[in-house]
Order: C-alpha cells, then sequence, then structure tokens
C-alpha cells in the first residue's frame, strides 16, 4: 500500500512488543499493536531489520542480508496447528523473562528449542498440503535460502565458529563442489530445520502485512547499508568483498571521528567490492532489494551516505580514526535496482557527516531524507531540522532508534537548547515529548515519525540503542500494554487529525 499524502506513524521494533515468551514477535501483540495505531490515526508502523541479530544482539550486524529473525517467529501459531504441543512451552515463568527487557542470553536458546520441537511435530505431523506448501516455497526462496540454511547447517556442526575458522574445503572462494554436496547431505535434517524456520517467519510476516495494510497501516522495513563478516552472505560469495588469503577484511567500515565520538566509530563490517558488483549489474543488491519489497511497504536504507562515499578503516586499526573517503556506487547502483525491479519505496538515512554528493545521490534518486526535531536547537531559526524549514519530500522524527529519548534529550541539554526548545516548541518539562511530536507533525513533511518511547514520554532508561556500543541494554527494551494510557491514545489522535494526517472525526474534544 502507499502512504497518504500527509501521514504519521510509530517507530517500534517487533522484538520491542509485549509478549510471553521473553520477546516480541509476530503473535497476538502485534496485532493488537496495529489495532492501537489505526485507534490513534496512525497509517505507519517502523521497524529496525528483521534479519537475525549478530554480536551485541544487533540486528545490523546480521548472519543474513535476506533471512528473518527466528526470535520473531511466535510460538502460539505454531500450538495451534499441532506442531508444538502447549507443554512443550511450559510454564514460561520458569525462564525468568523479563516484560520490559528482553534478555537475549535466556531467549535464544529456548526460542530455539522450542523452535526444533516445532520442526519435529511438523516432519511428524504435517498433512500433504502443508508439505507441498513448504516444497513450494523453498523453491521460491532458494536464491538466498539454500546458502543460508546449509551455512546454518555448517555453523552449527562447526559448534558455531565463524565460518573462516571451518575445514578448507567448505570456506574458500575455490572451495570444493563435491563437499558442499556431501555437506548437504550430510546436514540434510538441520538444512531442513532452518528451511522451516524461515517458512513460518515468512508466512507470518505476511500474515502481519496484510492484516495492517487491510486496516491502513503500511509497514516501513530498514535495510542496513552492510553486513556481517560472519554472514552467509560473505561466505557464500567471498569475491564480493575486501578480504585477505585467510578470508579476513582487509578493510571495514565505519565512521571517522566527530562530535559524539572522538575515535569515531569502527563497525567492522568488510566492505563491498564495488567493481565486482557492477560487472554483474548489482545482481545481488536487487535481488536483496526484491526480497525487501516483499517484506514491507517502504524501507529505510541505513547510512545512505555511504553509496556515496564510505569511510574506509584498515583493518588493523582499533579504531575509526585512521581512514579515508572512497567513492561508493553512486546512482549507478539504484539505476540498475530500479532497471530489474522498477520504482522503489526508500527513505533515506542521510544523518551525519553529509556532503553535497550525498544530497546529489539522494535528490538525483528522488528519495526522501530525514529530519530529526530533536537536532534542532543548538542554532538558530535557520538551523536545517526546526520543522518550519522542512520541505514536503521528508521525514520528520522527534529521534531515531539511536537517540535519546525526547525526555532523555531534555534532561541533558544544554540551558540554551532547552530554553530554545521550550520557547519554539511551547513545551516544557512535563509535555516535551507532545511538543516534540506536534512539531513534527505540523510540518509539511509528508511522514511525521516518532519512537513509541517518545509518545509515551519515557526518559533515557528506556532508549534503544548507544551507537558504537556493543551489548548492554542495547536492542532490550520492551514495553507493556499498562504503559499505554486511553489519554496517551487520545492526545496522540487528536494531533494526528488536527495535523491533517488523520481522519478529523478523530478530533474528540472529551
Amino acid at each position: 500500500m502507499k502512504l497518504p499524502s500527509r501521514a504519521a506513524g510509530v517507530l517500534l521494533h517487533v522484538t520491542s512488543l509485549p509478549g510471553p515468551h521473553g520477546i516480541g514477535d509476530f503473535g497476538l501483540d502485534a496485532y493488537r499493536f496495529v489495532d492501537w495505531l489505526q485507534s490513534t490515526g496512525q497509517t505507519m508502523w517502523q521497524w529496525l531489520p528483521t534479519t537475525p541479530i549478530g554480536p551485541g544482539d544487533s540486528p545490523y550486524q546480521s548472519v543474513s542480508a535476506f533471512a528473518g529473525s527466528p526470535l520473531m517467529v511466535a510460538l502460539q501459531p505454531l500450538i495451534e496447528k499441532g506442531w508444538l504441543a502447549a507443554s512443550d512451552v511450559g510454564d514460561v515463568t520458569e525462564q525468568s523473562f523479563d516484560a520490559k527487557r528482553v534478555n537475549f542470553a535466556a531467549v535464544v536458546p529456548w526460542r530455539i528449542a522450542m523452535l526444533r520441537k516445532a520442526f519435529s511435530g511438523f516432519s511428524a505431523h504435517s498433512n500433504a498440503a502443508e508439505i507441498a506448501a513448504f516444497a513450494k516455497w523453498c523453491a521460491a526462496e532458494s536464491y538466498w535460502l539454500n546458502d543460508y540454511a546449509l551455512f546454518m547447517a555448517l555453523e552449527t556442526a562447526h559448534a558455531g565458529r565463524p565460518w573462516w575458522e571451518w575445514a578448507m574445503p567448505l570456506r574458500k572462494c575455490d572451495r570444493d563442489h563435491s563437499a558442499l554436496a556431501t555437506a548437504r547431505t550430510q546436514h540434510a535434517n538441520e538444512i531442513s530445520f532452518w528451511n522451516f524456520v524461515q517458512w513460518c517467519f515468512d508466512a507470518q510476516a505476511a500474515a502481519l502485512k496484510q492484516y495492517a495494510n487491510e486496516r491502513g497501516i503500511a509497514l516501513m522495513g530498514d535495510l542496513p547499508i552492510f553486513i556481517a563478516h560472519h554472514s552467509a552472505d560473505c561466505w557464500a560469495r567471498p569475491d564480493l568483498y575486501f578480504l585477505d588469503d585467510d578470508d579476513q577484511p582487509t578493510v571495514v567500515a565505519g565512521v571517522p571521528p566527530d562530535d559524539f565520538g572522538p575515535e569515531g566509530q569502527r563497525w567492522g563490517n568488510p566492505l563491498y567490492r564495488w567493481d565486482k558488483m557492477a560487472a554483474e549489474d548489482y545482481a545481488w543488491w536487487s535481488s536483496r532489494i526484491r526480497r525487501a519489497m516483499g517484506q514491507a511497504d517502504l524501507f529505510r536504507i541505513d547510512h545512505f551516505r555511504g553509496f556515496a562515499g564510505y569511510w574506509e578503516v584498515p583493518a588493523s586499526e582499533p579504531t575509526a580514526k585512521v581512514g579515508r573517503w572512497v567513492p561508493g556506487p553512486g546512482k549507478a547502483l539504484f539505476d540498475a535496482i530500479e532497471k530489474a525491479l522498477g520504482k522503489v519505496p526508500v527513505v533515506a538515512e542521510d544523518l551525519g557527516l553529509i556532503t553535497p554528493d550525498v544530497i546529489a545521490l539522494r535528490d538525483g534518486c528522488a528519495f526522501p531524507g530525514m529530519k530529526i526535531v530533536q537536532f534542532a536547537f543548538g542554532g538558530d531559526g535557520t538551523h536545517e531540522f526546526l520543522p518550519h524549514n522542512y520541505t514536503t519530500h521528508c521525514v520528520a522524527y522527534t529521534g531515531t532508534h539511536d537517540n535519546d529519548t525526547v525526555r532523555g534529550w531534555w534532561h541533558t541539554a544544554l540551558p540554551k537548547e532547552k530554553a530554545f526548545a521550550s520557547a519554539y516548541l511551547v513545551a516544557s518539562d512535563g509535555d516535551i515529548h507532545w511538543g516534540m511530536i506536534r512539531a513534527a507533525c505540523n510540518s509539511v513533511a509528508q511522514l511525521a515519525a516518532y519512537p513509541l518511547q517518545d509518545v509515551l514520554g519515557l526518559d533515557g532508561a528506556h532508549r534503544m540503542n548507544f551507537p558504537g556500543t556493543l551489548g548492554g541494554s542495547n536492542w532490550c527494551w520492551r514495553f507493556t500494554w499498562d504503559m499505554i494510557s486511553p489519554e496517551t491514545s487520545r492526545v496522540l489522535a487528536l494531533i494526528a487529525a488536527a495535523s491533517g494526517r488523520a481522519p478529523a472525526s478523530l478530533l474528540r474534544y472529551s
């Protein structure tokens, strides 16, 4: 579905939903959240990447650019199909799951164990129609699924060790294809398990998307620019990355030092050999975008500036202070994608050090960029992030998953910033979050968006991520339904309706 000319929506990752099994998923609470969005006049639900998590539990360091996260597969539908017994799930209180935080160390092994039991149930009790549907789906998704499932099976067989430590015939660019064929036979059941998990993910994601779209809610996905070194993508096509003879990156991704980090951010992702990708007309990227378009109505591309020029850090450097700017693929990449798929619905994450070449690429592709209200109060009335300076072709955010919450920002802002924000937003300590949401909605931006934490007026203890750090409280935040009061829902609906982003019928006066 397409967004209306003026739309509003909420940023909330799937894993932050309530639910009984330790982490948010595609279960009943996801449908309840869609209903809540509809009731408050919202027309967009934005997610973070739905790919499997990687180091530090980050969805931006995934083992696959194509696969879905096993943690998002809801267990109740598997129980209803008879593949998983309710007694298998048992008393989840015994797992010490926290309703407001994801304990990944406990949740990940427990949920994978539940999925393995469901696969056993499917293998033993599925009917002919289910078997045929599974086989048909596997065939349709084979362009990425075959490599991913074999990679996961081999990772399991190697006790989780990274692929560059596997037996040589299974990891080199010129690997022994007979060894891979033998591995497919040897690990056939494990491969089928990972196929099954992805089938369940796709079926549940598609059902949720249909439900949301039928209620006027578009889903916005998130596409990280880079992939992890330990990933099915890098393992399957190491020739597309700058790797040495030992399969180690020679250069890695990051961003240079700035006001937020004196050492920059060394992300560590392997960098693409864009020349190799160009020689194949960027086929890998077209396949990746095709997959993303099947799961969401539009998507944000993270670190868009890297397509114009990216910061290349020698792999031997411990920080990102030492590096150089290298030209990216530019518009040729997006021309190739458009040629293969047609016009793609992209929002360009154009934050950070933005140079004229980035602006030219964004505008040349006709992609809307992002404006962050929280960033607007360090200067004067000419600041580009002040809502009165926006253009229609952008997305107005109060903040993102990488920022503090509005209230967290307010509590740490400089006195000058607080004074400016208070005057501009006509808000103070008690309603600063509503002031920023109202400013984003009242702007001319086609889409206004805000993290649920800002709708709820939560402080910095509830932020989702601290960029450049691993572990800790990153990616753990969840909400509970008792956090959303009737008054919160009423005010959000009023703001959306008054700003022309929701039906006027929501302008309730009592």
